[in-house]
């Protein structure tokens, strides 16, 4: 995961780690299977499709443009 979004904002750009603050979840692991199997839903977008689509719009509400690397073609 952290390779796709570093590839997606800045290949170049520097990881760093800061630890967790106290309100954060100890343990994460999303899962969509009750969503596909009870709701019968299905992601419409891939994550390397839909990445890019959510860095350039973050961006936009955040900075009020479309930085480089962001934008999708």
């Amino acid at each position: 995961m952290k390779n796709v979004v570093q590839e997606t904002i800045d290949p170049d750009a520097k990881i760093e780690y800061r630890p967790n603050t106290e309100d954060d979840p100890h343990k994460r692991k999303p899962d969509i299977t009750k969503a596909k199997e009870q709701l019968g839903w299905e992601p419409k977008v891939d994550l390397h499709k839909g990445l890019p689509l959510m860095v350039s719009d973050f961006r936009q509400r955040i900075f009020g443009d479309h930085k480089e690397g962001g934008t999708v073609a």
